[in-house]
Formats: structure tokens, sequence, C-alpha cells
């Protein structure tokens, strides 16, 4: 199957898990705590029982990254990185911002990703060398130019009570910093909005290869640029990630390599 084929493929799948999710959203959830404020839903476990079977199916030979299971590798050199419902928390009260997000990684590098937002019926697509997209449509990110006037995204760790490195510091000074910040409870969809320059900058801790797998690909392949917090090339397990338009990456950088990380009550 062709790159071009898979995408239209992976597009389809994105749509179908967020069709679950959609119908589901009003239902009263099961919800079960992977810690004190991390938690789980039935939607979840069903939106990725959905995409891993699809996957099986058309894929048998690829590997499989996913939040709620045990990952499956087999040496294939192809890795798909699922996050099945980013943003459980907002989900589980009825809060409508959540999203699925689906990438394949080949040999290492992330090449297809798609990130689908049920509730406006958005989906966002990239493939390595070929753009980004909204709904078809080529995106490119914010030409904002000073921090300033940047529209930014963060969230906070889910460990924020226990781990003195949470992001209250960097939330403060970024704020006092930016024209505004929001905090929205999906890392993939805040990912996708630099690629369509409605966030003009992005920063969090402690996220996992399925958070950011497929926004770090849309916001490169729509112009953008994404490192660690210290400005060095970002990879999956990098422990922090600072995405934005490019023009006010720097920046943003030198403010939080300037900033003390653990907070103090």
């Amino acid at each position: 199957m062709t790159m071009d084929a898979c995408r239209t493929w992976i597009e389809a799948v994105a749509r179908e898990a967020g069709a679950l999710l959609l119908e589901r959203l009003h239902d009263r959830h099961i919800v079960q705590y992977k810690g004190e404020i991390n938690l789980v839903t039935e939607a979840d476990h069903l939106s990725e029982a959905l995409i891993v079977e699809r996957i099986r199916r058309k894929f048998p030979g690829h590997g499989i990254l996913t939040e709620e299971s045990p990952e499956t590798a087999n040496g294939s050199g192809f890795r798909w990185i699922i996050d099945p419902l980013d943003g459980t928390t907002n989900y589980a009260h009825g809060y409508p911002v959540f999203c699925v997000s689906i990438a394949l990684e080949v040999k290492g590098v992330i090449m297809l990703g798609a990130v689908y937002n049920p509730m406006l019926d958005e989906l966002f697509t990239a493939e390595r060398g070929s753009g980004a997209f909204l709904n078809g449509r080529r995106l490119t990110v914010s030409r904002t130019e000073t921090l300033s006037r940047s529209l930014l995204a963060t969230g906070f760790p889910y460990d924020i009570r226990e781990d003195r490195n949470n992001n209250i510091n960097y939330f403060k000074v970024m704020a006092l910093s930016a024209q505004a910040v929001r905090r929205a409870g999906s890392a993939a969809l805040d990912l996708a909005y630099i690629a369509a320059g409605r966030f003009d900058g992005f920063w969090e801790l402690k996220l996992a290869p399925w958070d950011t797998a497929a926004g770090w690909l849309l916001i490169e392949e729509a112009g953008g640029s994404v490192t660690d917090l210290r400005g060095d090339p970002y990879h999956l397990h990098s422990q922090n990630i600072l995405a934005s338009n490019g023009l006010i990456h720097a920046e943003m950088a030198r403010i939080l390599a300037g900033t003390d990380p653990l907070f103090t009550p």
C-alpha cells in the first residue's frame, strides 16, 4: 500500500473511532483510575479496540503502541502509535474537547499522522514531505512574530500534586509574557491547532508518545518547529515538548530556560 493510500485509510479509521466516541459522549461512563487524577473510561477501551482491530486486519505484521494496552512489537519497522481518546477527563465530564490521534512510524520516523475532532468534524492529517491538511485544506502555521501577541496552549501533568516539577512556574511566567494561555485538556488537539495557526505556541511536560506523535508531524509539515524545552531536537521519549510557529520559538525557549521548574507552594 502506498503512503497516499495508507493516509486515506488512516483518515477513515480516525473518523470511525471519533464517531464511536461522539455517539457515547453523553452516556453514563464507567470510569477507572490509573492514578489519583488519571482516569480511563469504557470509551477509551472501545475506541482503542476498534482501531487496533482495523490495523491488525489490514496490517497484521505491524507493531502497535497504544495508551491503554501493552505494546505489540514485532521488528517489522512499522509501528502505529495511537491515542484512542485524548482528553479523557474532558470526555468523562461531558466537556466537548477531545480527539482521536493516530500516527504511523516507519523505521523510527513518523510518516503519517491524523488527529480527528469529532465534535467539529475536523480531521487534521499530515504525510511526511507532503504537507498538513484540515479536511483537505492545506495548513500553515501562524505568522505571529512576538510572544506578547501570541496565543499559547499548555497542560499539566497527572502528578501535579506529587511532583514540584509540575508546570505551575512555567505557566505563571508564560501567562505574564504572552497575550493569553489556554489549557483545554487535549495535547494532541493543541498541537493540531498550532499546525492550523489557531495557537502560536505550546509547551508541556511528561507527555507520552501517543500524545505527540501525530501532532508533531502536523506542525512540522505546516512549517512550525518542535523541540524540547531547551531547544534540543524532540523525540518521542523526550521529557517535555516545545512547539510553535517557529517565529516565537527562541523567545519561548529563552523564557522557559530562565525559569525555575520546581514549584514551591
